[in-house]
């Protein structure tokens, strides 16, 4: 039986907002931002070992996040909770919305849950943070200004033994136009491997933020990866958030010449 609230008053909000008042026009997200768990769902039944793993978040994706908004003067709205709790950047009708197991990790803690349950967690979790950025999205709409929705993620050098070659994945759906931008801009140094929707691509049944608050709204945007190795400090942060924040301006220029 679901709890009356998940959330109480020792539990973190399930979003940050950063440079609320930033004048660029680009919105970032950072759905895997945090790892926290509600204190009445305790460790999900998962040893500590495994809730500092990707399993739980994208390591380095907030601080990049963070690093892009300082220097782009951009607003961030980015999610709290541990994608164990409940995914953001899923649809809550997608099988791993809630995962029950992630890559070889059992979650005990979301096994059998019950509807109630679940949508407990859609509820305070989920919807309060997508609320956020479609009034963002909203208020720059309604005062016509020009926009891109930037989603920042980062991804494992290994998945399930296989080595992955890219420093930077671009994704997008079924508009690439801005995505197709970034990629000739990031590709113009030759010491990069970005990948062109890899190692992941977007999709109705795999996203939620890019497709619900941009691409199904007519909005450019793009889902941004960057290798987790590359972000494991202060210093590789930076460096990616001034590399990823001269081609985004660059490719907002070429798509809104003055």
């Amino acid at each position: 039986m679901a709890l009356e609230v998940l959330l109480d008053e020792t539990d973190p909000p399930p979003l940050e907002v950063h440079c609320e008042a930033g004048r660029s026009p680009f919105i970032l997200t950072c759905d895997h931002a945090g790892r926290a768990l509600p204190r009445r769902l305790g460790d999900l039944g998962v040893a500590a070992s495994e809730l500092t793993r990707h399993i739980a978040w994208d390591i380095g994706a907030a601080g990049l996040a963070r690093a892009l908004s300082s220097r782009l003067d951009a607003v961030l709205i980015q999610q709290t909770y541990s994608r164990l709790v409940i995914d953001v950047n899923r649809p809550p009708s997608a099988p791993d919305s809630i995962a029950t197991i992630s890559e070889h990790t059992a979650i005990p803690g979301n096994v059998g849950l019950t509807r109630q349950a679940a949508e407990q967690r859609e509820r305070e979790i989920f919807q309060p943070y997508h609320r956020r950025i479609a009034a963002e999205v909203d208020a720059r709409v309604a005062a016509a200004d020009q926009l891109v929705l930037v989603s920042v993620h980062s991804f494992t050098p290994r998945f399930k033994n296989v080595d992955r070659e890219w420093h930077a994945g671009i994704l997008y759906g079924r508009d690439g136009r801005f995505a197709h931008l970034m990629l000739q801009h990031l590709r113009a140094d030759p010491s990069l491997a970005v990948g062109d929707n890899q190692p992941y691509a977007v999709s109705d049944e795999t996203d939620y933020t890019v497709v619900v608050h941009a691409e199904r709204r007519g909005i450019p945007y793009v889902e941004l990866e960057i290798r987790q190795d590359l972000l494991a400090d202060e210093r590789g942060q930076q460096e990616w958030a001034e590399r990823i924040a001269r081609a985004l301006t660059l490719s907002f220029s070429a798509l809104f010449p003055s």
